[in-house]
């Protein structure tokens, strides 16, 4: 029998059934779920639990909370998103979550992000999704599960066919966890999404990057790829082109916090002559320098019809490169979003970008720089938008309004829940 929109007293109702004190954080979310028009809960809700809130006094949510709250959420068809991220869940509260996975049909996003949870705990919520039928996003992001406790979604990925996206960024996974999630993705035919930034390798051999790329090969589901922070250099970004020469559903390839130069560069220019699906490519962070943002700007001017959002910030780009790209998006009229602050920017480049914005062929909420003048000189100061703006954090007042300013969300709507 489903409960019905009055989430409150039966909070207090499993609170005094439990013997545990009410945890007035949680008691202010689900009252403020119940004023809420109703005509909202027939298509869903997403109860923002979110321990990072700075708009209300909160008491992070425990172990014991959770065991209340999901008793209270078991059997309630109008909750299909929870928001738990920043709280001190351990992995005796995933014992909770998995059981709630387990028992609940209607959940579709579930987001545990940087609590506390570890090896066992993912192993108990891993095993809970080989079962679970409805959950489409989980974001474990930030928990320290390890190379161990990451096997276990690789495991899970073989048998799960509902899960369309996985976030495993910042979980200290390792070399053996990213290679089974390959094997696994090669032949799983519905995940869409994943995110496997800052794994631990202790190898230079980039093997699993090889075997990232012959999973690509032959998966012609996942639309979004995380591989930041992978130590990965031009051997990889090599292995990577060869592979989407082949593939026709990525759209969002994120490279960011890498090592690679501008002779990497030269393989990813080479495929977006051809390349007829990629829309985001995140180069934040590396080395391309003048000639990478030359190579990537000729492949833009002159073939690629396809790519929407390009970030090159913090890449030892001086004027000779910048001016490049500039020029390509004056033919170029599919190149909307482009990210540029951290780089060398002398006078012709500021002169030129802020041409392109006064024009009108690059919004101000497009990009990450906005002209000001100062002593009859044209600079660029930089503007808090980005391809990832909201990864770590949203606004706690309500939704993201202006979806431009976050390129990701703009363009790619697998990234939302």
């Amino acid at each position: 029998m489903s409960v019905r929109p009055d989430l409150y007293q039966h909070y207090v109702q499993a609170c005094q059934n439990l013997g545990q004190p009410e945890n007035p954080f949680i008691a202010r979310v689900l009252q403020e779920a119940d004023k809420n028009d109703k005509s909202r809960w027939t298509k869903g809700i997403t109860l923002k639990i979110a321990g990072n809130n700075h708009l209300v006094p909160v008491q992070r949510v425990t172990d014991d909370d959770l065991q209340v709250l999901a008793s209270v959420l078991r059997n309630t068809v109008f909750a299909t998103g929870l928001d738990l991220r920043y709280n001190v869940l351990t992995d005796a509260g995933a014992k909770n979550v998995a059981t709630f996975l387990q028992e609940n049909s209607t959940l579709r996003y579930l987001n545990l992000m940087f609590n506390e949870i570890g090896t066992s705990g993912a192993e108990l919520i891993a095993r809970a999704l080989h079962r679970n039928k409805t959950l489409a996003y989980m974001r474990m992001t930030g928990n320290k599960i390890g190379n161990k406790g990451g096997m276990f979604f690789a495991s899970m990925l073989k048998v799960n066919s509902t899960l369309e996206k996985l976030d495993l960024g910042d979980c200290d996974i390792g070399t053996q966890c990213l290679i089974a999630i390959a094997t696994a993705l090669t032949q799983n035919k519905s995940v869409k999404a994943i995110n496997l930034n800052r794994p631990l390798l202790y190898s230079q051999e980039e093997e699993t990057t090889v075997h990232v790329a012959l999973m690509l090969k032959n998966n012609s589901s996942l639309v979004e790829l995380h591989l930041c922070k992978h130590e990965m250099k031009n051997f990889g970004v090599e292995r990577l082109c060869e592979a989407l020469y082949e593939n026709s559903s990525l759209r969002y390839l994120d490279l960011s916090c890498n090592k690679i130069t501008h002779d990497g560069v030269k393989f990813l220019g080479e495929l977006l002559k051809r390349n007829k699906t990629l829309a985001i490519l995140d180069l934040n962070a590396n080395q391309i320098e003048d000639d990478g943002a030359i190579y990537l700007s000729e492949a833009l001017a002159l073939y690629n019809k396809t790519l929407q959002a390009l970030s090159v910030v913090r890449n030892n780009i001086s004027g000779k490169g910048l001016l490049a790209l500039s020029d390509a998006m004056k033919t170029n009229v599919e190149l909307s979003y482009i990210y540029i602050w951290g780089n060398k920017f002398d006078e012709t480049t500021c002169m030129a970008f802020s041409e392109l914005i006064q024009s009108g062929r690059l919004k101000p909420t497009c990009t990450d720089v906005g002209p000001y003048e100062a002593d009859g000189h044209i600079h660029l100061a930089e503007l808090s938008h980005g391809l990832k703006k909201h990864y770590y954090w949203t606004p706690s007042c309500g939704e993201v309004m202006n979806k431009d300013a976050n390129a990701s969300l703009a363009i790619a709507g697998v990234s939302e829940y």
